[in-house]
């Protein structure tokens, strides 16, 4: 196979296709979510008052808060989400997300510290109305220390359908900068089979007014791999997503998980690309969005060479979670809402997946957490390697082994094999010694590489040939 390091031709995808195209995690944790075991309320702050440095912190905070109602299915989508058209759900939700602010506030002692990140996601942020958007930015206001600064990274997932003018004069006054599009893709025929129909001369009426409306940065998620998707519809999809310019585009790799996800049944099976034309795809909008002028800083993320990403990028403060690429600018995480994760100091900690147990556990004034995971010294060792990986695509080997005390080829011997598959099919370039790199291939694959360094696959052989259902295809 050649080894030029050059992206992917028609002659490598075969050869590739035969090692690689397993199921594997995405990497937004390490260990990824699937290896949460059951924890308390309890465990979870036990193990964060053993911290007092984070205990007695004042250090920046991130904050996630997640909506999960829609009002109709998206075939596609993974979330977790309720569909309904009763407004009654959202007085509930509301009730409860105060309710959980409150017991966080009381509980972890994070009132001092400044939120200098916020995301609101979902499900559709946008479902709540006016009157709704504007109580749940006044009770975090109330429960948190939301900053005022110019610097802060205040953003919403927006449904395009569901919002017009008078809807984004509200997001920028409840001090949103920055606002994320569900675009998903712009031919009609892809949006009628995945139940997303949206006009591109309505996203397009839409992001003008967002321009005029100074918000700071403007990102669309889009996904490839959805049925009826070809080389050629992706291409005018691009030239369109080029025309409209955002600032930054997400596009992820679609999960095909029927098992996991009811709705995703309505999508028929022979209409999606298969796995070499998904290569081809993901070739094609690298090389296009490139071209356009666009960085690839990551695993599914592209932005304009001035973004605060690309500059993070080349500082070192890149950082990946379970919101994506972001700069790191505050290193805890609380997750408020059904199924939010948080990640604090050496915990991650996720809360009930149901409303009905989520509700239960906030009325016996119990933070909702039901499972989660204290992360050892290894967990450490290799979430930092993951890290590296995804954001920075090579590692730095002599920094490692400083800071973990260890011995690279020693620690890891048991994959050294792997490796150097890994590089004689050039999806890595490694000199043995100091430095590891990504090559431009690898990086189409960079969740192959990421799971050489995954004990927890390693420990299970079930999950490393691809437990089904646990996890997309990484192809």
């Amino acid at each position: 196979m050649p080894r030029d390091g050059g992206l992917l031709t028609t002659a490598h995808i075969n050869e590739l296709l035969k090692k690689y195209d397993k199921q594997g995690p995405r990497y937004t944790s390490y260990p990824p979510a699937t290896e949460f075991k059951g924890m308390s309320p309890q465990e979870y702050l036990g193990s964060i008052e053993e911290n007092r440095t984070v205990v007695d912190s004042i250090a920046p905070l991130s904050l996630y808060i997640h909506i999960p109602f829609c009002h109709s299915p998206c075939f596609y989508c993974g979330c977790n989400k309720i569909i309904t058209k009763n407004r009654s759900a959202v007085r509930e939700y509301l009730d409860h997300l105060r309710k959980e602010m409150a017991l966080v506030r009381l509980q972890l002692n994070v009132y001092k510290r400044p939120v200098t990140q916020l995301h609101w996601g979902g499900g559709t942020p946008t479902f709540l109305d006016d009157a709704e958007m504007t109580e749940l930015m006044y009770q975090s206001a109330n429960y948190f220390n939301l900053s005022n600064q110019e610097s802060r990274d205040y953003s919403i997932e927006v449904d395009p359908r569901t919002v017009g003018r008078e809807r984004i004069d509200l997001l920028r006054g409840l001090g949103f900068n920055r606002i994320s599009l569900g675009v998903q893709d712009f031919n009609e025929a892809v949006q009628r089979a995945i139940n997303r129909e949206q006009p591109f001369a309505d996203v397009q009426k839409l992001v003008e007014y967002i321009r005029a409306r100074s918000f700071r940065s403007l990102n669309f998620d889009l996904i490839y791999g959805l049925p009826l998707q070809t080389v050629e519809s992706i291409k005018a999809t691009l030239a369109q997503v080029i025309q409209l310019s955002p600032d930054r585009i997400s596009y992820y790799n679609y999960a095909h998980l029927p098992q996991r996800f009811p709705a995703q049944k309505a999508i028929r099976e022979e209409e999606l690309p298969t796995a070499e034309q998904k290569l081809m795809i993901l070739t094609t909008i690298i090389e296009t969005l490139t071209a356009a002028g666009y960085l690839y800083i990551g695993m599914d993320h592209f932005v304009k060479s001035e973004d605060p990403l690309a500059i993070a990028r080349e500082e070192g403060k890149l950082y990946r979670n379970f919101q994506g690429y972001s700069v790191e600018k505050a290193s805890d995480l609380i997750g408020l809402g059904v199924s939010s994760i948080s990640s604090v100091s050496n915990v991650y900690a996720q809360n009930a997946v149901q409303l009905d147990a989520y509700y239960k556990a906030l009325d016996n004034n119990q933070l909702p957490i039901v499972k989660g995971h204290v992360l050892t010294r290894e967990d450490m060792l290799r979430r930092d390697i993951i890290q590296q990986l995804t954001c920075y695509r090579f590692l730095d080997i002599d920094r490692l082994e400083r800071l973990y005390q260890i011995h690279f080829t020693e620690h890891f011997q048991s994959v050294l094999g792997i490796l150097r598959q890994l590089e004689h099919d050039g999806l890595i370039a490694w000199d043995g010694f100091a430095r590891l790199s990504v090559t431009q291939t690898g990086s189409l694959l960079i969740r192959n590489v990421c799971m050489v360094f995954d004990e927890y696959l390693g420990k299970n052989t079930e999950k490393a040939n691809g437990m089904k259902g646990s996890f997309s295809r990484v192809i």
